[in-house]
């Protein structure tokens, strides 16, 4: 026996009538509730009659939309994390020139969507009450951390060419950790990853990515940390230009990219990162080379090097067959033979020279020996003539160098004699006939 629908009474006679629904939310029950196009009608029924009011709160996100009747905002409350969706017609904004971080008071009526059971707040009138506290602050912290040089190209540390660990900090769960390590993985299947998931929004942020900062830059072994979270709203990405964790990414000694928002998206963190990706797929890409391109460049550089080894060694034999066919190889000796000749022809000039030299000399011994034959006493004495000489050597020219009984030598033309004087004139005076 089947026991009777929930929502069913019994008619007599007939079948199950279903149950009317509950008039007051009070009044469902687990048999008998609400469907959900109830609630959200009454929802609609009781916000429809709330007054409008003034509230205020701080611009965190405002885009532009030329020619659009209807423009969006996101507001924030001041204090807390508290924010809402407004939207004003097109004649409303043009008097308010608005910008993300302005403060503003608004009239507005809430507007609950049935259908996605959303709550808006749909704006009268909007005023400016000033720049907006938070982003003010973050200008004046920005200008403060340039002016202390940390945004400077110089301190930024160059991105390793291929990481032995990459360190990743991201959200948990979150889309971005997939677009990181799929990315770098498909692009180099050696990458490895010390991942910490963490808080990436609201009050936490700052000390949980933080923390993971440090835990990875103590990590031997870890060259690059990526810090992710691809986007969001302003209010969203305001954590990352909190100053503590500005300062620790200056600090760190591992080169720091950043990953935080999309094109439109400025964070200190990006400023003061090593590498500002505009997306995590693009801090994938930067972080690891692509080894496809890689190993054809490899091939390329092995190719180019192949060719020039050898042209170089076509080119070595050539000029090896050119010296191999010059006549001096060919024939070793004959590079003496101009030698030869050449020392030949000196042996021919210096004999030459010598043969004309001893005639020379023959000549001039010859004349000399007939000037000498007709001046010597030799001569002389060949006529018939002879030489006396004292017993001491002295040749006798004067009969007064000897006298009766010396005895003198005579030299002949052949031969000597010794003679004894026995007697002698006297020299006849000078000048006398």
């Amino acid at each position: 026996m089947t026991s009777p629908h929930p929502h069913a009474s019994p008619t007599p006679g007939g079948p199950l009538a279903p149950r009317p629904p509950a008039a007051k939310a009070a009044d469902t029950t687990r048999d008998n509730p609400w469907p959900l196009r109830r609630l959200t009608e009454n929802i609609k029924v009781y916000v429809d009659r709330m007054s409008p009011l003034w509230v205020t709160g701080q611009v965190v996100e405002y885009k532009v939309r030329p020619g659009a009747k209807m423009h969006f905002l996101t507001l924030r409350d001041l204090e807390t994390d508290t924010s809402m969706t407004v939207t004003a017609w097109a004649n409303i904004m043009e008097g308010t020139p608005l910008a993300e971080g302005a403060r503003v008071v608004t009239r507005v009526k809430p507007v609950f969507w049935e259908r996605s059971g959303r709550l808006n707040l749909q704006a009268a009138e909007i005023h400016l009450q000033g720049v907006g506290d938070l982003l003010a602050q973050i200008e004046a912290l920005r200008a403060r951390l340039a002016a202390e040089g940390l945004f400077a190209d110089a301190r930024k540390k160059p991105l390793p060419f291929a990481p032995r660990t990459i360190g990743l900090i991201c959200g948990r769960g979150a889309k971005a950790k997939e677009d990181v390590v799929v990315n770098a993985s498909e692009r180099w299947p050696l990458a490895r990853f010390e991942i910490r998931e963490v808080a990436v929004q609201g009050d936490h942020c700052v000390a949980e990515v933080g923390a993971a900062l440090g835990e990875l830059d103590a990590i031997d072994g870890v060259d690059v940390i990526v810090i992710a979270r691809g986007g969001g709203a302003v209010e969203d990405l305001l954590p990352f230009s909190d100053e503590r964790l500005v300062r620790a990414v200056a600090a760190a000694r591992t080169p720091i990219v950043s990953a935080i928002g999309h094109e439109g998206d400025s964070p200190l963190l990006d400023l003061i990162a090593d590498y500002r990706a505009s997306t995590p797929t693009d801090a994938a890409r930067r972080i690891v080379p692509d080894h496809a391109r890689e190993r054809d460049g490899l091939a390329q550089a092995q190719s180019r090097m192949r060719g020039a080894l050898a042209a170089r060694l076509s080119m070595e034999r050539t000029n090896l067959a050119l010296v191999a066919s010059r006549p001096v190889l060919r024939g070793p000796e004959a590079i003496l033979d101009g030698h030869r000749a050449t020392l030949a022809q000196h042996v021919s000039a210096l004999r030459a020279t010598i043969e004309r030299r001893l005639a020379s000399e023959r000549q001039e011994l010859t004349r000399s020996r007939a000037t000498l034959t007709a001046l010597s006493p030799q001569a002389t004495l060949d006529r018939g003539y002879s030489l006396l000489k004292t017993p001491s050597g002295a040749l006798i020219t004067s009969s007064g160098q000897v006298k009766k009984g010396d005895l003198i030598e005579g030299i002949l033309a052949s031969g000597r004699m010794v003679a004894q004087v026995v007697g002698a004139t006297a020299p006849a005076p000078p000048g006398s006939p």
